[in-house]
């Protein structure tokens, strides 16, 4: 079985999952995806777009919003089914979990702010409208949101790609 890696994918950040795909018999072959991270078929109908953790999740919906929100319309105008994993160590297992994380980010916004100290004008996204964004993303584009720690990350991909 081949797997096809988005060349933008940072090289280096992803050995546990590379490691345990080569213990599989997995080859890799990095190219540019139009969607997502991975693909079984470059010109398949699924891909995974893996998220290191809810941080960067919560950046990709917050400020990084119109960005993420385009690659959702582009996968779901190119009928391909974009899932969204989110490795995390907060057991974050559903959308429904999210309201139980705290955007590290927004706490340190919110005792800048109450200590007068000068702050981005607007604070990062908080857990409960990361969830609200997430199920809207998923109503209107498409996009599915799945969860699961470091460990378990190769393993789901391959799950998610119906391998």
């Amino acid at each position: 079985m081949i797997l096809y890696e988005d060349t933008r994918q940072k090289t280096g950040l992803h050995t546990m999952k590379h490691d345990r795909w080569r213990e599989l018999g997995i080859e890799m072959f990095r190219m540019k995806l139009d969607h997502g991270d991975y693909m079984l078929d470059p010109n398949g109908r699924i891909s995974v777009d893996t998220k290191q953790n809810m941080s960067e999740i919560a950046t990709n919906i917050g400020s990084d919003h119109m960005r993420f929100r385009n690659e959702c319309i582009r996968s779901k105008d190119a009928s391909c089914q974009l899932i969204i994993l989110v490795e995390n160590l907060d057991d974050i297992r559903s959308i429904n979990d999210v309201p139980m994380w705290v955007n590290p980010r927004k706490t340190q916004w919110d005792i800048k702010r109450d200590l007068g100290m000068k702050c981005r004008p607007v604070p990062p996204i908080s857990d409960e409208r990361l969830m609200k964004s997430m199920q809207t993303m998923e109503s209107r584009y498409g996009v599915r949101f799945e969860f699961c720690s470091p460990e378990e990350s190769a393993d789901r991909v391959l799950e998610l790609l119906g391998a």
